[in-house]
């Protein structure tokens, strides 16, 4: 929307939620990178790996009450891009869970009517969905899954959102984008992010002296979604017309395979890969919590705690390798919509994931790669 749809031109001023999590760092960083003014909102302050200062409010999106007095007196905001997510301590069982759906659609809504009540220029939301918006977690999906292809056949959260947002901007005068990566991988530490899990992993086996074989499963094909890259379509989508009121697949622009990535992973962290060694990473760092205690006292490391810094992301690389599953997850999403509206930056999948490892490695997060 410009000025001419009524809605006044000014500073764009963008409400990040979820801020200290992998996509939310990422949009924040990206958002102050082009010149936004940024509020982040979570409820511990993000730290960000330029090290730059930004705005915070500590919220909890859960409580109605606390988010409509720290939401209200925002009458500056323009864009929200919102990248909360509650999941459930069982992380793969609460993807169906109805409570864990209603809890997203409540945070959701706690954010948006304050602002709209209060923001007299609010213009675009970005939520952020996934291929679990196409029942990936549940059944064979299109081949690729196509925007067009997500079906309501599954209870799941992603749903209720867009409609949300779409009735919500229909009345009160804003576009939404509604954005669908696959795999999200990056340098922040928690939720569902794969690397900071691979990179405890591969810390513990070299302090045992013992290779760094993959843990996974069958051999299968997949893609991934750098968080920066999701970070700079969120920044394209809030001011594109193109993109107003639209759903979008992200991935980096290519294809990867864990085997075939392992070596590159290997060489960033200064491990010795191995053969294949079927295992739980959610197990084996359970089982050697106190390795990972030694590690961070043997080289001086920030990672307060190792759930802190792997979050859910032990889980999620369990599924996400195939550990013990007969076949990995058939998930192609095309971006064909993407490159069309006018969006076209990729990145190479192997430098994604090295570029996270080493970043974590120099924000002493994760040991060095020289032993």
């Amino acid at each position: 929307m410009s000025a001419s749809n009524g809605k006044k031109s000014g500073r764009n001023k963008v409400l990040v939620t979820g801020a200290s999590g992998l996509l939310g760092v990422a949009a924040i960083e990206k958002f102050l990178s082009a010149g936004w003014e940024v509020v982040g909102v979570s409820r511990r302050k993000p730290e960000l790996p330029s090290g730059r200062d930004v705005q915070f409010l500590s919220v909890d999106l859960r409580d109605e009450g606390k988010a409509r007095a720290a939401f209200e007196p925002l009458t500056d905001i323009t864009h929200i891009a919102y990248t909360a997510l509650h999941e459930k301590p069982e992380l793969v069982a609460g993807w169906s869970s109805k409570d864990q759906i209603e809890t997203n659609n409540a945070m959701l809504r706690n954010v948006v009517e304050p602002v709209v009540r209060t923001a007299s220029n609010f213009q675009h939301i970005s939520i952020l969905q996934g291929t679990k918006v196409y029942g990936v977690h549940l059944h064979p999906i299109p081949i690729p899954a196509r925007e067009r292809d997500a079906r309501k056949d599954h209870p799941n959260f992603f749903f209720d959102q867009e409609a949300y947002v779409g009735e919500m901007g229909a009345k009160h005068g804003f576009n939404y984008t509604a954005l669908r990566p696959q795999l999200v991988t990056g340098p922040t530490p928690g939720a569902l992010n794969v690397i900071p899990a691979i990179g405890v992993y591969a810390a513990i086996r070299r302090e045992k002296d013992e290779p760094f074989g993959f843990p996974g499963g069958p051999s299968f094909v997949w893609e991934a979604a750098d968080a920066d890259l999701v970070a700079d379509v969120m920044v394209w989508a809030a001011q594109s017309p193109r993109a107003a009121n639209e759903a979008f697949n992200i991935t980096n622009g290519d294809v990867f395979e864990w085997r075939n990535v392992w070596p590159a992973m290997a060489e960033t962290l200064g491990v010795e890969t191995g053969p294949d060694m079927p295992t739980s990473v959610t197990v084996y760092l359970d089982e050697n919590a106190d390795v990972w205690d030694r590690i961070v006292a043997k080289y001086d490391l920030r990672s307060r705690n190792l759930r802190q810094l792997v979050g859910h992301g032990d889980q999620h690389a369990d599924f996400a390798f195939a550990y013990g599953a007969p076949e990995g997850p058939r998930a192609f999403v095309s971006t064909v919509k993407l490159r069309q509206a006018g969006f076209t930056k990729t990145i190479d999948t192997e430098v994604s994931f090295r570029n996270a490892l080493r970043s974590l490695i120099d924000h002493k997060l994760l040991p060095p790669a020289a032993k």
